[in-house]
């Protein structure tokens, strides 16, 4: 167990040197001037706006720095800028300004338009108390538009929908810190019982059970020390990739250190069978025992271990709640603030681990063939974990059969433990749901074998591996008129999977993608190609679903990170088609 923590704390260290961030930094960090002013712009009929997004609660635009004698090429003419209400700004160098923070969208009414007629525009902003930067020009092109009085159209443009992640991620600049706690608690609370999460509950129970009877005082402390791993790795691994990228989120969900958790996850279910007996050395556990007042050698340290390596489980789930935290710590590098957070949402998620656990302590039986029996139970738990390990790796039959083969191997186990035990009402009810189980479990592996169609192969994806690809597939969408959506897929994404099985094949979602193009890059390998397509739209996690406008621009705020069922998802589409 010492060797494993050692690895593991050399792994996060290694991690941390590659993220070169650092907690004692007070000063914002200074981008670009475009990376600092995100700009993008959208023209619907006689309406052109152009839009800024500031990547930092101190960046802002003064308003007056607009330029109102905007350069035209071609035949052109435009009605005046209208500007959204500012905020008063004291500068140190020219007094009261007014400015526009975080955002900021001017409508300008085109009167008319021909010819591929272009537009710039000059616009200049500071980073507050560090620096100005200097005036800056865009350049954007017009579709032609008849002569009008430039009033109607002008009204008629929606507000840009405001995505979950990034409303969680504007939350976040508030200034009350514990409304923000108890909102990502309670949205851990609701994560609980995700995919990812799920595997922690089987690892919990099974360190609980060894134990041997518990008090429920000790099942508690055990179960808050596999909490506080679990939510300190959860915390450190979210820093890393909102400040390093999701490079680092990819690389410790490779196929080694997949397959590596899941051996790991079979050597300590043998434990449980018996095998052998996981324990420290007797002179270091007797050093333990006097150290935490005769408690269990080395209890402790091995739950917190465990706590550790089940944060790299729920690492590859990627949702809104995360996605906003990310966003919010990759825009602001307001690290302090972002781990508070963090820590929030993994410990909301592990208060269910945590009422688990300490109610472990006083519903397991007493030692005795029941316990033996627990235990064992416990080691097919353990296996299982192992088996959604693989699963991100080697998808498809074989992991179908090999979950067939588990299912029998447990129901036979309980049916011959339950032989044992004396004839009771309860005894013939086991035989029977367990019987089921078995026939099931049969079921099963007979249809992976006879069924291996897989009804995602149906779906009309263009795959795609480069920027120039998505680029080129993007202009042939949109000389067909069509909007596009890309899926960024990797194999150890669960929720990546959610919606291929769950979702994108549901008669509802094909009524809609039929209409558009669907596009997907698989991003499983994490090669230099795939890292400059995920940081060309500073994404931070999977699953990532862009949409495209039959125009060719990508709708951010419309983008989804996480898994949506069909119903809500399908909803989704009718906004993005109707962009």
């Amino acid at each position: 167990m010492k060797r494993i923590l050692t690895c593991l704390l050399l792994l996060l260290t290694s991690v941390h040197a590659s993220a070169n961030f650092s907690f004692l930094k007070q000063e914002p960090q200074i981008l670009p001037v475009d990376q600092a002013y995100l700009f993008d712009f959208g023209q619907q009929g006689n309406a052109l706006e152009l839009k800024w997004s500031m990547q930092g609660k101190d960046y802002y635009l003064y308003q007056d720095k607009f330029d109102l004698q905007v350069e035209v090429d071609g035949d052109v003419r435009l009605g005046e800028i209208q500007y959204p209400e500012p905020v008063i700004h004291t500068d140190d160098w020219f007094g009261d300004q007014p400015v526009y923070f975080d955002a900021v969208t001017l409508t300008i009414p085109v009167l008319e338009a021909k010819g591929g007629a272009s537009v710039t525009v000059t616009y200049q902003g500071c980073l507050d108390g560090i620096l100005c930067y200097p005036p800056t020009r865009q350049t954007v092109f017009l579709n032609d538009v008849e002569a009008n009085d430039g009033f109607a159209a002008a009204a008629q443009i929606p507000a840009a929908p405001i995505s979950k992640q990034d409303g969680l991620a504007a939350m976040l600049d508030g200034d009350k810190l514990w409304l923000i706690i108890i909102t990502f608690v309670g949205l851990g609370m609701l994560l609980a019982f995700t995919p990812c999460v799920f595997p922690m509950y089987p690892i919990l129970t099974s360190i609980i059970g060894g134990q041997g009877q518990l008090s429920t005082r000790k099942a508690f402390a055990l179960s808050m020390t596999y909490v506080q791993g679990m939510a300190i790795t959860y915390t450190i691994l979210g820093l890393i990739v909102a400040s390093a990228g999701m490079k680092y989120q990819a690389a410790l969900q490779s196929p080694t250190v997949l397959i590596g958790l899941a051996v790991l996850f079979v050597v300590l279910s043998l434990s449980m069978f018996g095998v052998y007996n996981l324990q420290l050395p007797a002179s270091l556990q007797n050093k333990l025992n006097n150290a935490q007042n005769q408690q269990k050698g080395g209890s402790f340290v091995g739950v917190f271990v465990m706590g550790l390596i089940s944060g790299l489980v729920a690492s590859p789930c990627t949702t809104a709640p995360l996605s906003g935290v990310l966003i919010y710590v990759a825009q602001s590098g307001d690290l302090m603030l972002g781990g508070v957070t963090l820590y929030a949402l993994s410990m909301g998620m592990g208060l269910p681990l945590l009422l688990l656990g300490t109610s472990g302590g006083k519903l397991l039986p007493k030692a005795g063939a029941w316990m033996e029996t627990i235990k064992h139970v416990f080691g097919f738990l353990m296996i299982a974990v192992a088996l959604m390990m693989l699963d991100r790796v080697y998808p498809g039959m074989l992991l179908d059969l090999a979950w067939a083969v588990w299912g029998i191997a447990l129901a036979s186990y309980l049916l011959l433990t339950n032989k044992k035990t004396a004839f009771s009402w309860l005894k013939v009810t086991r035989s029977v749901l367990l019987t089921l189980g078995l026939l099931g479990s049969v079921s099963y592996g007979l249809h992976a074998v006879m069924n291996p169609h897989d009804a995602t192969a149906d779906l009309n994806f263009v795959h795609i591996k480069t920027l120039t690809d998505l680029e080129r597939e993007v202009a042939k969408a949109n000389s067909e008129g069509k909007a596009v959506m890309l899926d960024l897929y990797a194999d150890w994404c669960v929720a990546c999977k959610e919606f291929e099985h769950k979702t994108f094949p549901q008669p509802n979602v094909r009524e809609r993608t039929d209409t558009m193009v669907m596009l997907q890059a698989d991003v499983t390998r994490n090669d230099a190609q795939d890292i400059e397509l995920l940081e060309a739209f500073d994404v931070l996690g999977l699953p990532t679903l862009l949409f495209f406008t039959p125009q060719g621009e990508e709708l951010s705020s419309l983008r989804v990170t996480g898994f949506v069922a069909a119903a809500p998802f399908a909803e989704h589409l009718d906004t993005v088609l109707a962009q």
